[in-house]
């Protein structure tokens, strides 16, 4: 059994398509097919279901799969480790990222790769229970999740900020005058939000039936550029995590206003699987995330919009 089988059965798992996973290993169908037939004749046992097209794994396909995973992880912390051992680490961190917390991922990427000039980044956004998942197949080394809520199952973790929580809205809104604002009254605006299956909103929810609200969005989106981008017509209003200001800051003609505080304030944080040895590139990151203070960083940013008009991300 060749490690080259086991990166053809991940791609073709992850492509669902046998020419698209030969085209993303590089290597002809015909090639990629029989790699995979030969795998399945030294295990002894059907690894892919097949019919005029790709149909999935079979239950024996599914546990190779998971652990070609396990076992190309283990190649890429062992290659790591010895480039520890050269002096200077090098590689792709892999790293996911729920979409509420993308926008500040530079505040911890920006001086890793600066301490490690030869390590490239992957950083995808993806939902809180897809990191759970990859975390668990060995396909992420790394990520930025909720910490709270949500099973994250077999991980250490390692707290970066609470999430707090804004209404953004029209300066000539109804609300626009007010210091604070309540829950309730929110629920009450024509509101643009995430859509319910992202972990974002289902917290927010919480806190609306905490209120005693129950909030129906004019528009429901799965992105926070696209929610921006609908808000910024100064038509709909929302409720915003602070961290989004890192990146998006006030749109011209709109206002943020406290919200008064929900019973428990959502922790974010990094996650990396629980599993020996750590893996090298991960362990960089947490180190390099030490010496940034997000929550004093966001905090600061929060206060400023807050206590004054900030400069618009578009001024000059």
């Amino acid at each position: 059994m060749l490690l080259r089988q086991l990166e053809y059965l991940v791609a073709l798992a992850r492509e669902r398509h046998f020419a698209r996973a030969a085209a993303a290993c590089h290597v002809s169908q015909p090639s990629l097919s029989a790699a995979i037939r030969k795998l399945e004749r030294e295990l002894d046992v059907p690894i892919v279901r097949r019919g005029r097209r790709f149909a999935g794994l079979t239950p024996e396909g599914e546990r190779v799969l998971l652990w070609a995973h396990r076992i190309l992880a283990e190649r890429d912390a062992l290659l790591d480790d010895l480039s520890t051992m050269r002096g200077s680490l090098s590689g792709t961190l892999r790293m996911g990222a729920i979409p509420t917390a993308l926008t500040v991922a530079p505040l911890l990427t920006t001086p890793f790769c600066e301490r490690h000039p030869h390590v490239r980044v992957s950083l995808e956004s993806l939902s809180s229970h897809e990191i759970t998942r990859r975390l668990a197949e060995f396909d992420l080394d790394i990520a930025m999740t909720y910490l709270d809520g949500d099973s994250l199952g077999n991980v250490r973790t390692a707290p970066l900020y609470e999430e707090r929580y804004l209404l953004l809205t029209p300066d000539d809104g109804e609300l626009a005058g007010r210091a604070v604002v309540r829950w309730a009254e929110v629920a009450t605006l024509a509101l643009c939000l995430l859509t319910p299956q992202m972990q974002n909103r289902r917290i927010l929810d919480e806190i609306f039936a905490e209120a005693g609200a129950v909030v129906v969005p004019a528009i429901e989106t799965d992105t926070v550029s696209a929610l921006y981008a609908h808000v910024a017509t100064h038509r709909w209003s929302s409720v915003i995590a602070h961290t989004w200001l890192h990146m998006f800051g006030v749109p011209e003609g709109m206002r943020v206003i406290r919200l008064e505080h929900p019973s428990r304030a959502p922790r974010v944080g990094l996650v990396i699987a629980d599993r020996t040895p750590e893996p090298v590139l991960a362990r960089a990151l947490l180190d390099a995330a030490r010496g940034v203070d997000m929550r004093a960083v966001l905090d600061g940013l929060l206060h400023g919009y807050l206590s004054g008009p900030p400069a618009r991300k578009n001024d000059t």
